[in-house]
């Protein structure tokens, strides 16, 4: 009868998405009792007849409970990763602290689980990785994820990452959220009931092996990035280990400066101590003193203002993305895959686009000095209210090699002692254009920059291995086999 009705009325409006559902149906796995179209969509209720699915309550350990780790030393060392920290496939930067740190409300994790992101600030929905290299060291996130251990032999890990891990899953989350809006989560019900496909032990492994190339991949490219730091602190004449403490002589120096009124507030407008610290001075007469000499960022480039568009306006993809501070990182590429969009229909006035090549720094909040050069896909892109953009136009200078430089111990703390200390930390363009820099060599620029760029051609090749993983699950599911 409801098929039949459900033809009648999908005859007659052939141009809406038409589903007619028992109360029964209704109510079967819906424990918060959305009585919403979204949730029943067709696009949610498609399975492929030939394939066998299982729950992935059925197949996996969700949200593992801390009582495991209860009996463990409160000194434990520990990873800790926050949404921020999560990537779309792997784990960007992440803290680390111990067990006591962050014994309460937070998320356990271990090695090899798998994390996914519920809530959905701007989007950030479905994010997933799974948990590696955390050297044996147990790990908490924040109340943002749900996390997966697979316990069940039929199912490789890599591979129900990678089912979990794409778009149409995303999408399907997107319409069982409950919550308020902008605060939204996906309840942990969705994901206890929803189906994973079971394909040959053969085919899951041959997406083990693509998942795991991609992580060694990622992995090769982090070891090129390291060599290139330690090139830009060696050259400048810094332990690449511990450059911050090696700035210093190594004199039991107190961290104190006496300055006259005359030094200090009359020159700097600034009575706070923390501006006046010795270690500032060390690290502008390092600068100073550097043997090819030293700039400042306004002899080779200017700034100007983000501006700020409503999430009105945000789309999953259009021409322009809206590249905000959670797009940025202090040591990888800018997270393209991450970006939101702004609809083609937005009529742009005044704000602020960036170019191939231009960087895009954080100027607001406790991220302060995340900077990113911007890639060609994403030039003529919008950049947020809380970022400033920096255009070079000095050619002796390798854009490359410069986003490494602004990263560094010696730029990011003088970003730190010029950004106004209030309950929002920011940071003018006046004083970014006034940060001092070595004036290195295009020889060495270039030596840098050598390892840079294979850094970054393993990342994108990372990136690839796990698109085509994903598109080989996608594909299987759609002709019915692995």
């Amino acid at each position: 009868m409801t098929s039949n009705l459900n033809q009648t009325l999908q005859s007659k409006y052939p141009n809406l998405e038409i589903s007619v559902l028992k109360i029964s149906e209704v109510k079967e796995n819906n424990e918060n009792f959305r009585i919403d179209s979204e949730p029943f969509k067709k696009s949610n209720l498609i399975t492929n007849q030939y394939i066998d699915y299982v729950k992935l309550s059925d197949i996996a350990l969700i949200n593992p409970s801390k009582t495991e780790i209860s009996n463990l030393n409160l000194d434990t060392e520990v990873s800790f990763i926050s949404m921020q920290n999560l990537g779309t496939g792997n784990i960007n930067d992440r803290e680390t602290g111990t067990i006591k740190d962050y014994k309460t409300g937070y998320t356990y994790f271990a090695e090899n689980d798998i994390l996914i992101a519920k809530i959905t600030p701007c989007m950030e929905h479905g994010k997933c990785s799974i948990a590696t290299n955390l050297k044996n060291k147990i790990g908490f996130g924040s109340t943002e994820f749900n996390v997966f251990r697979i316990n069940d032999n039929r199912f490789v890990k890599e591979f129900v990452f990678c089912f979990l891990n794409r778009e149409n899953i995303r999408k399907i989350a997107a319409d069982n959220m409950i919550g308020t809006s902008g605060r939204q989560r996906v309840p942990t019900n969705f994901y206890e009931n929803l189906l994973i496909p079971l394909f040959p032990i053969e085919f899951q492994q041959q997406i083990e092996q693509m998942v795991r190339q991609s992580h060694e991949c990622l992995e090769q490219s982090k070891g090129l990035y390291r060599q290139a730091e330690v090139l830009l602190y060696e050259e400048i004449g810094l332990d690449p280990n511990d450059p911050l403490s090696s700035i210093q002589p190594l004199s039991n120096r107190l961290n104190v400066s006496v300055q006259t009124l005359k030094q200090s507030f009359l020159a700097t407008g600034r009575l706070d101590s923390e501006y006046y610290q010795q270690k500032y001075d060390d690290i502008e007469n390092l600068i100073k003193n550097y043997h090819n000499g030293y700039m400042r960022l306004k002899d080779i480039g200017n700034f100007a203002n983000g501006s700020l568009i409503s999430e009105d306006f945000y789309v999953e993809k259009a021409k322009r993305a809206y590249i905000r501070i959670k797009e940025l990182s202090f040591n990888s590429p800018i997270k393209i895959e991450e970006s939101v969009y702004i609809n083609d229909n937005f009529v742009a006035k005044n704000e602020a686009t960036v170019k191939e090549n231009d960087f895009v720094i954080a100027t607001i909040g406790n991220t302060i000095g995340k900077v990113n050069l911007v890639p060609k896909e994403l030039s003529g892109s919008f950049i947020s209210n809380n970022t400033s953009k920096f255009s070079l136009f000095d050619k002796n200078i390798m854009p490359e090699f410069l986003e490494l430089l602004l990263r560094s111990v010696i730029v990011q703390e003088q970003i730190q002692r010029d950004f106004t200390q209030t309950a929002q930390p920011k940071i003018s363009n006046y004083s970014l254009e006034n940060i001092l820099i070595p004036k290195f060599s295009l020889k060495i620029q270039e030596s840098i920059a050598k390892n840079l760029q294979k850094s970054f051609d393993l990342r994108s090749e990372a990136k690839n291995l796990l698109k085509n993983a994903k598109e080989r699950v996608e594909n299987s599911i759609i002709v019915g086999g692995g």
